[in-house]
């Protein structure tokens, strides 16, 4: 299995167990004039969703990335739909649309290929089941290998969280940058979510401990066009020093506890992790320029 996919995996037994968690009707609410605080606090997310909102900040992230309930927003692998859940009865007070760009799966095979349809179909069913939010979510997919995300300058916002490292891992993260760019119409933002590997911390290339440095960040932005448009610390966690045993995956939702042959280091104590938190994440906020060609 290639380190690529190892990654992903990580995250998939969360992801997995969640959707099961999640595989119900959703409530019949009226969203005709819900603001994101509204769309945190509802009844379409779950509890489990909502304990976690302490450290990812929905509210005050979505808002620092300027999104309006009118906008085209394009999310990167969301998953089970943690930030979907909160994006999609919020975009349909607008009339907005979110196009949620899933993994390939048409280009894996197997088990893999299995589990990952499984999550799209439970994310689409989930959305489908409740009258008010029909139509306002439509797929596409990212990969190494993909075309288009959308339509190019065609849509406000293009959203990722905590995926950067993943298509580090696959070697393809400045192709992430670039598709963002061409999908943007000019003065569209692009927004990410990312965990922090401190500047005096050597990067891998590849991004093994889950931790990104926020210069390649920038460099890869700025690489493919964008501008710079602001940084947050909504997301920090001054607590978490990056140096785990088993990467960020160490920490919680994951809270990892051995390797991939059940092997624990002497002396380790989950407990340790479970009160350092969720990850330090840097917030990060590019746009296209104005001025961008639409031939860009």
């Amino acid at each position: 299995m290639t380190l690529f996919f190892k990654a992903i995996s990580a995250s998939l037994i969360f992801i997995t167990a969640c959707s099961a968690a999640e595989d119900k009707a959703s409530p019949a609410v009226d969203w005709s004039a819900a603001t994101i605080e509204d769309a945190v606090a509802s009844e379409f997310r779950t509890d489990e969703e909502k304990s976690r909102d302490v450290w990812r900040h929905p509210v005050e992230t979505l808002n620092f990335f300027e999104i309006q309930p009118s906008d085209t927003v394009v999310e990167i692998w969301p998953g089970g739909g943690w930030y979907s859940n909160i994006l999609v009865p919020y975009l349909a007070t607008g009339n907005g649309q979110l196009i949620a760009a899933h993994w390939d799966v048409e280009n894996l095979e197997g088990e893999q290929r299995d589990r990952l349809g499984k999550v799209i179909s439970d994310y689409m069913a989930h959305y489908d089941s409740s009258a008010s939010l029909t139509g306002i979510v439509s797929l596409s997919t990212f990969s190494a290998t993909t075309d288009m995300l959308a339509e190019p300058n065609s849509v406000d916002a293009v959203l990722t969280f905590r995926n950067l490292h993943n298509w580090m891992a696959g070697d393809y993260a400045a192709k992430f940058f670039d598709d963002a760019y061409a999908a943007l119409r000019p003065g569209g933002v692009l927004g990410i979510v990312e965990h922090r590997l401190p500047s005096s911390e050597e990067q891998n290339p590849r991004a093994t401990s889950g931790y990104v440095h926020e210069d390649f960040v920038r460099s890869l932005a700025a690489a493919a066009g964008f501008e710079a448009a602001g940084e947050s610390e909504i997301n920090a966690n001054p607590d978490d020093t990056a140096d785990h045993p088993f990467g960020v995956w160490t920490l919680p939702p994951v809270s990892r506890s051995s390797d991939r042959d059940g092997n624990t280091p002497d002396g380790f104590d989950p407990a340790q992790y479970l009160a350092i938190g969720e990850s330090d994440r840097m917030t990060m906020k590019f746009v296209k320029p104005l001025a961008s060609d639409s031939t860009d």
